[in-house]
């Protein structure tokens, strides 16, 4: 039998060229390389515990219920979006429809995804904060508009934000600013004058924003404040956070958006031609999480911020420099003390000198020199496994 060729189209990729640059994640290859090696993997961040019991027992009881196992409603349960509302309303005073004003999705990445191809066309430009999360990038690709990033440089112990760097970065070509805080992957956390910097500019520029706030109950350091809460903000603005970072659920993938109702609409038009509804049961579920008393937020948010000095003293010990992150589950390291100057290199030989997986950050840069020497690492983990990281770690400093 003749063997199998492309057909007369394959002469040209197959894959769309808008997406020939991104490959295989780094978070995959590194997952990969931590499973091989038999390494702590502090690369991708998931929990590796599960959430609250009752929250888990809420999604059994759901699927054995009947509840959600068939298509939910497009735009999510009531329950979830109520309970959406509610939380919006509880911890920022901000009142949203449930009916018009909120949009579940499978996770923020969908949430993202959805956003950007419903309000980008090909030539639109979109100003983001660099180092990016790698799917922002991809998406903005997807929707045939292009990147222009303005980068968090570490100072002073962290990452700040160049406001006029950031001004600088608008043209008349820009549609949309794309906002991360906490901001992944360096952990800072914008202030009152650098937020009302960003709505001031978008107010005057007349942009959208789309802000991804998946990690806003992970604020050690000051608080978390929703752009969209700033003056002219609420009617521009497509705010993004999840179920998954919050309560150590991140298999279920429930996300969700609140807009106002013609954003809302806008993105819709979008989500559903892409997964249409996703995580029927598990939406009862996170309806329970999101109504959980204060008490449960303050420990989660407590925990992770001892798990966070224990990481960041290991780090500090072994030699690197550590920018401490003000929120997040993600602490970035310089690896120039230890007389290293390549991120992926590095990150590709640490299983091997002392059993350990982190992400190299210069993967989340346009500018790969400006993150070269960056290392990322996750500390949502179990205290034992950190404990157990920094003994390994502490090879490097020997």
């Amino acid at each position: 039998m003749a063997p199998m060729s492309a057909p007369a189209a394959g002469r040209r990729p197959l894959l769309n060229r808008r997406l020939a640059s991104f490959g295989t994640t780094i978070f995959a290859e590194m997952s990969a390389l931590a499973a091989r090696t038999g390494s702590i993997n502090l690369g991708q961040g998931f929990p590796d515990t599960d959430g609250p019991a009752q929250i888990a027992e809420a999604a059994s009881r759901a699927v054995l219920g009947g509840l959600g196992n068939q298509y939910p409603p497009g735009p999510g349960v009531p329950e979830l979006r109520a309970a959406i509302a509610r939380h919006q309303r509880r911890f920022y005073g901000m009142d949203h429809d449930p009916d018009t004003e909120v949009l579940v999705t499978a996770g923020a990445t969908e949430a993202i995804a959805a956003a950007l191809l419903a309000l980008l066309e090909p030539g639109d430009e979109v100003v983001a904060l660099e180092p990016y999360y790698d799917s922002y990038a991809a998406c903005i690709a997807m929707a045939g508009a292009t990147r222009v990033p303005v980068t968090l440089r570490p100072h002073a112990g962290s990452f700040t934000l160049d406001l006029d760097e950031l001004r600088a970065a608008v043209t008349p070509r820009t549609r949309l600013l794309l906002v991360n805080s906490p901001h992944n992957p360096t952990g800072t956390v914008l202030g009152p004058a650098e937020l009302a910097a960003v709505a001031e500019l978008a107010v005057e520029r007349d942009l959208l924003v789309v802000t991804d706030e998946v990690y806003e109950h992970l604020v050690f350091d000051g608080v978390h404040t929703p752009l969209a809460s700033l003056p002219g903000m609420r009617g521009r603005t497509v705010t993004i956070s999840s179920a998954g970072k919050t309560f150590s659920f991140t298999g279920w993938k429930v996300g969700w958006i609140t807009a106002a109702p013609e954003l809302v609409a806008a993105v819709r038009s979008a989500k559903q031609f892409l997964t249409y509804v996703s995580s029927g049961p598990f939406q009862y579920a996170i309806a329970e999480a999101l109504d959980l008393p204060d008490a449960y937020f303050a420990d989660f948010r407590a925990d992770l911020a001892a798990k966070r000095d224990l990481l960041a003293d290991g780090l500090a010990a072994a030699g690197f420099e550590v920018y401490r992150p003000q929120g997040t589950y993600f602490i970035t390291t310089d690896i120039t003390p230890l007389g290293e100057k390549d991120g992926l290199a590095f990150c590709r030989s640490l299983p091997e000198r002392c059993g350990v997986v982190a992400i190299p950050n210069q993967v989340f840069y346009d500018d790969r020199e400006a993150g070269a020497a960056q290392v990322r690492w996750a500390f949502c983990k179990r205290t034992e496994v950190l404990e157990e990281a920094v003994a390994r770690l502490g090879r490097l400093a020997g």
